[in-house]
């Protein structure tokens, strides 16, 4: 099938969305299957950790501004507070935190690409008022159903650490990581096809490993055509002509782009 980018309507991207489609039907039903012994499991021990539903439901921004029921597994008390998971959030239980870790609390979403409110790759879905913050982007962005993975969501696999790092998390995450992220799926989107997504689930299995096989954080380069980016994960980062710690790395880099950078037009 020619490369060509989801979100462009022509006869050719058409039958790409409906293969991507049939796709995701197929593996998120497989996967769903697979893994339901683990889902039995952690609804059990989440009950038992703490008072509350075992599933955690929430109202993100679907394909076209419609709102969705997004699904996981509860990973915090229920208990009134900020919309935004930023940092060491106190919320979070003892299982959630081993939850969180692995991504596994995602698992359930995988219902949501069945019913299709969401794909297996596409950028991830937020709720309703981030995407009235940063509307020019998400007109964008939301012309695609929202996925499970994609390249913003490999280079923040750690996300919740970095924000925990600095003196402002609400701030950070709006200022620097909310309009990385945007960049990143808005060139991604330009170049997306089959054999793309096929890589980012590949990068994403990754993720489950344990920490000693995998890395803490992805390492962007450039890859592909018109700029777009696919994410390779590292272990160490070479800046100014010395070897440092992936973490730190992604840390300043961040950091420089916070304080040094103007925001795009496209982010408002």
């Amino acid at each position: 099938m020619p490369a060509s980018a989801w979100g462009r309507e022509s006869p050719v991207s058409l039958g790409g969305l409906v293969l991507k489609r049939g796709l995701d039907i197929a593996l998120a039903g497989l996967l769903l299957i697979v893994t339901l012994p683990f889902l039995a499991v952690a609804v059990i021990v989440i009950k038992l950790d703490s008072e509350g539903p075992a599933i955690f439901r929430q109202t993100r921004m679907g394909r076209g501004f419609r709102g969705f029921q997004l699904l996981k597994l509860r990973t915090m008390k229920t208990s009134s507070g900020s919309a935004y998971t930023l940092g060491a959030d106190p919320r979070i239980t003892r299982t959630g935190r081993w939850l969180r870790r692995f991504k596994l609390d995602e698992l359930p979403q995988l219902w949501n690409v069945l019913r299709g409110d969401m794909s297996l790759v596409g950028p991830r879905p937020v709720i309703p008022e981030l995407t009235l913050e940063f509307k020019q982007a998400y007109d964008r962005l939301l012309a695609v159903r929202p996925g499970l993975t994609d390249p913003a969501a490999l280079k923040y696999v750690r996300e919740a650490e970095i924000l925990a790092s600095v003196p402002d998390p609400l701030e950070y995450f709006k200022a620097v990581v909310t309009p990385d992220k945007l960049r990143i799926s808005q060139a991604y989107l330009e170049q997306a096809n089959l054999r793309s997504d096929a890589a980012v689930m590949a990068r994403t299995a990754l993720v489950l490993f344990p920490p000693v096989w995998r890395p803490r954080f992805g390492h962007p380069d450039s890859a592909g055509s018109k700029g777009a980016h696919v994410l390779f994960f590292r272990g160490e980062s070479k800046q100014g002509g010395r070897t440092q710690p992936v973490l730190f790395a992604a840390c300043t880099a961040a950091m420089s782009a916070g304080t040094t950078s103007k925001r795009s037009p496209t982010m408002p």
